[in-house]
């Protein structure tokens, strides 16, 4: 008899990513914390986070990214043990998807791990081509950004492991939430002086971000530098730190400027890596930008700045959504997830 749904999974080191798929449409998408790095516990306490659905017998579809987390000994061994989770963990069929290779079974991801580590951006970009035959994808996320060019329907990044795309900047180690400060520039400008900062983790992004009003509620996920609170106030505190200061001795526009700096130092990076991927040949003037993540908003603003159409990820996925779905964030926030859904559902079932 056959299982009436898939959902599809994208196991991080920080964050677990589920998407329920019926009728080959998006019914719900979902993202809960997920420490990985203090063990595979962790993915018992986020699967339990999860809505009802998520613990229901259906055919999974797991991509991941967790493999790289610090707490498994190499990438083979997290994607054997992520495989293996899934397995024992999930009710219904498991398939690993294995990037260019297709989908295979849990006890088959350890010789394939080559393939499988870090895959999720692929299976993003395959869905994309499918609908948009040219385009850059950006999916800016709480800690990483990746740009991959499709080009006649299909990825056409040059690298495929993390280290390759690093080098080809196909991978950009910035996100919209867990970036330190400190990662994006070494000065910054604060009462007409152009001050260095201090290398510490008082701040992150999403200090910068909350602050200006900009970072989704719903992708605020994680804890804070000072393991304190999420207010405007509280991520003042933390930028003032950066550069040496207590909040008291800068008024709310002094803290704002400060906050635009780093805002606008990480679109730089992304403009810059952008800028290499569309000089490419096979991309044409007339190429978009797909963008999604938890940083739709500054892959928006990248758009905009680079003078290219933009799409977002949810209004191309319109038609293939239903019910809450299709008027939330999570589609856009869980790409990875309900790309593989999705595939799973056109091609394996």
């Amino acid at each position: 008899m056959s299982i009436p749904k898939t959902i599809g999974w994208d196991l991080g080191g920080v964050h677990v990513k589920a998407a329920l798929i019926r009728d080959r449409r998006v019914v719900a998408a979902v993202q809960v914390p997920c420490p990985l790095w203090q063990g595979l516990p962790a993915l018992d306490a986020a699967l339990k986070a999860l809505p009802d659905w998520a613990r229901d017998e259906a055919v999974h579809a797991v991509t991941m990214t967790g493999e790289l987390t610090d707490c498994f000994e190499d990438r083979g061994a997290g994607v054997a043990a992520l495989a293996g989770w899934a397995s024992t963990r999930l009710a219904g069929p498991v398939r690993i998807f294995a990037g260019r290779s297709g989908f295979v079974a849990p006890e088959a991801a350890a010789a394939a791990s080559a393939d499988i580590a870090s895959a999720n951006w692929y299976a993003t970009a395959a869905l994309i081509g499918g609908i948009v035959p040219d385009a850059l994808l950006v999916d800016v996320g709480s800690t990483t950004a990746d740009l991959i060019p499709i080009a006649a329907g299909r990825p056409a990044a040059l690298g495929y492991s993390d280290a390759e795309r690093l080098e080809t900047g196909e991978l950009v180690y910035t996100g919209v939430v867990r970036t330190p400060l400190i990662g994006l520039c070494d000065h910054a400008p604060f009462r007409g002086r152009r001050t260095r900062l201090m290398t510490e983790t008082f701040a992150h992004i999403a200090d910068a971000y909350r602050i200006l009003g900009d970072l989704p509620p719903e992708a605020d996920q994680q804890g804070t530098g000072d393991r304190k609170g999420k207010s405007v106030a509280e991520s003042e505190t933390r930028l003032a730190r950066i550069v040496g200061r207590d909040r008291g001795e800068g008024d709310a526009e002094a803290w704002s400027a400060l906050a635009r700096h780093f805002a606008e130092a990480q679109l730089r990076l992304l403009h810059d890596a952008a800028a290499v991927q569309l000089s490419r040949p096979d991309m044409p003037a007339s190429a978009p930008l797909v963008t999604c993540g938890a940083g739709a908003f500054v892959a928006d603003r990248l758009a905009a700045r680079l003078g290219r159409p933009r799409m977002g990820l949810a209004d191309l996925l319109a038609p293939r959504a239903s019910g809450e779905a299709a008027a939330s964030s999570w589609i856009s926030i869980c790409g990875p997830a309900v790309a593989v859904g999705l595939i799973a559902e056109d091609h394996v079932r």
